[in-house]
């Protein structure tokens, strides 16, 4: 079953040979997390998540939550791995051990997450929610509240939750109505509703602390009137015990497509105008406070979305290898040939291969952020840290908006390998397909993903993280050029590289001309683009580093024979699986992304010039 989850020797390829976490460990910041350990680690989680996580996916989708008289029942199996994520640390594992923290390299822990969401994504949004609800209170909060809060929420003993959606305020957040009035004694009186709610009302914790977005009194209009508050489901004492039940109340939650065993709510606070809430740092900060896990948040969105496909991916292999149907396509009119594994067929192959590739592709891209949040704490000087920080920034829309779609589109030819059995809820894949499909949705649409990417992300510092990521494809497209087996992807990768600078200046230049509702138009298939340009480097990278391995595998055999020996050992087909899905990526793949580029640069606006009654 492991095999199901995540591919534990393409993880370990990933973290030990591709991005060389071993580094990390000579740096004081993660100086004990050596190879041996970060294995152990892994496999700690690897044998949670198979042993204990994975059983209660199923459950979860066919019971779901259940909502009566104002409580939310989450299915009966989750309260046992809640409480075994948060005895061993795993929902704090990046945070400083200061405040209850593991002090785990980002990549290490992301690791580890795509063995646990691979198990129970919905599960795992309880843990991922009350993660994120604590780093605000742990970056914005006063010690007094890092002191009631932090510990309860990253051990498990609490939950949490995000306030920010409202009927009318989705992504225009700065419309929203919520209100807060001081009291003489420093708290807030909330008044207000929200819609969309992941995890506000739960019977996993004894309590729930929710960061609230809402407008004080006479505060400006729009986002920049928006304060952050922290109001907890039963409010705490100034002891740390719990006090009387907050006026917070869940109205209801809704029945979705997946994500069955993860409540959805809509909560009204103040409704007996009781509601009591402490401000979370600055007055009119809140969005500044929010964004920040939003970001968490996006970057979560990204590594839920390898893990379903990772899954889809495997599930779709082992069905393949065992399907019977068919006879082989060069045996016909054999009518005494036997059905074959429908893996035989081209068809079925063209899918695999296209699931492996962005399967792997996302890997190594979740990753790769992951460890760029690590070199910014063990970067020795500013400019370093810049580097890497401006990576992050400008890669994050990438990684939530590309990955959330490529994960559904994998789950999508998943069930299409499986055919008719695909279908049907009897086999996995048709949740993995419904699960997946939320991704690109919350935690802001893929289309917002894309407008922050034109708007933001690509001029800032005045292109220069841009430029760096280029300076990065364009230096392992260098490495490759120097191995013949490589050098023709390599070229394809670069000269895509080129033509997503230009691409990216020619857009960007409308996007601040009379013509920016047409650029804008073409904001998501640039994000599209780059996704593809920056897997087609990343599986390069990959093929970088399996070559040599391969060529020691291959050493003094003729040529004739190496096929053989590829099929027969598992290590040598593995390093030849990097190379084979980098060509497959680099002629395959990007020759589309080209195609696109020519779209974007014939600048077509029949989507914005077209009148609203002609749809």
């Amino acid at each position: 079953m492991a095999q199901l989850i995540a591919d534990r020797s393409d993880v370990d390829f990933v973290l030990f040979e591709q991005m060389g976490i071993e580094e990390l460990a000579q740096t004081k910041q993660f100086d004990e997390f050596n190879k041996k350990t970060v294995k152990m680690i892994v496999n700690e989680a690897r044998n949670l998540a198979i042993k204990e996580i994975l059983p209660t996916n199923a459950e979860g989708d066919r019971d779901g939550c259940v909502f009566e008289d104002g409580k939310v029942k989450t299915p009966a199996s989750f309260k046992k791995i809640f409480r075994l994520l948060g005895e061993g640390g795993w929902i704090a594992t990046i945070d400083d051990p200061a405040v209850g923290g593991q002090g785990m390299p980002t990549i290490v822990a992301n690791a580890c997450a795509e063995y646990f969401c691979g198990a129970n994504c919905a599960f795992m949004i309880y843990p991922g929610i009350a993660h994120g609800a604590g780093k605000l209170i742990e970056t914005f909060g006063t010690e007094k509240q890092k002191t009631l809060f932090l510990e309860k929420m990253y051990a498990g003993k609490w939950g949490g939750s995000m306030f920010l959606t409202e009927p009318q305020a989705g992504t225009d957040v700065g419309a929203l109505t919520t209100s807060a009035v001081k009291n003489p004694d420093g708290t807030y009186t909330i008044t207000g509703s929200k819609i969309f709610i992941t995890g506000a009302e739960q019977d996993l914790t004894e309590n729930i602390i929710h960061p609230v977005l809402a407008r004080i009194e006479g505060a400006p209009k729009g986002t920049k009137g928006i304060s952050l508050f922290i109001v907890p489901k039963i409010w705490v004492k100034d002891d740390g015990s719990l006090g009387d039940l907050n006026d917070v109340r869940c109205d209801g939650i809704e029945e979705k497509l997946g994500i069955h065993g993860s409540a959805t709510c809509s909560v009204t606070l103040g409704a007996s105008g009781k509601c009591r809430g402490l401000l979370l740092g600055e007055e009119n900060k809140g969005m500044r406070a929010m964004f920040h896990m939003m970001n968490e948040a996006r970057l979560g969105v990204g590594m839920q979305s390898l893990s379903l496909a990772s899954s889809a991916y495997l599930y779709a292999v082992e069905y393949a290898k065992q399907r019977l149907q068919g006879k082989h396509l060069l045996k016909m009119a054999d009518p005494a040939a036997p059905q074959v594994p429908i893996i035989n067929h081209p068809d079925i192959r063209r899918m695999l291969i296209w699931m492996k590739a962005h399967v792997s592709g996302m890997r190594s891209l979740n990753y790769y952020v992951g460890l760029c949040f690590d070199k910014v704490l063990t970067a020795e000087n500013d400019a370093d840290r810049s580097l890497w920080q401006g990576l992050i920034e400008l890669l994050t829309p990438i990684v939530k908006a590309y990955s959330a779609d490529k994960s559904f589109e994998v789950c999508t030819q998943a069930v299409q390998v499986y055919g008719g059995y695909g279908y049907i809820q009897e086999y996995p894949v048709e949740q993995l397909l419904r699960d997946s499909k939320i991704f690109s949705i919350y935690e802001g649409s893929n289309g917002i993903q894309a407008m922050d990417l034109l708007a933001r992300k690509l001029g800032m510092a005045k292109g220069e993280h841009f430029m760096n990521l280029i300076a990065e494809i364009k230096k392992t497209a260098s490495l490759a050029e120097k191995i013949k087996g490589l050098a023709p992807i390599a070229a394809e990768v670069e000269a895509a590289a080129d033509q997503l600078v230009e691409c990216a200046f020619s857009l960007g230049q409308n996007a601040m001309s009379d013509k920016v509702l047409t650029a804008f138009s073409h904001a998501y298939p640039f994000l599209e683009i780059m996704g593809d340009v920056v897997l087609s480097w990343l599986l390069l990278w990959r093929a970088v580093v399996a070559f040599p391995e391969l060529e020691k595998r291959l050493a003094n055999v003729d040529e004739e024979k190496k096929s053989d020996i590829i099929r027969k050992n598992s290590e040598a087909a593995f390093y030849d699986g990097q190379i084979r899905q980098a060509e497959y990526f680099a002629f395959s793949v990007l020759p589309l992304s080209m195609g696109k580029i020519k779209n974007i640069k014939n600048f077509d606006g029949s989507a914005v010039k077209m009148a609203e009654a002609s749809f």
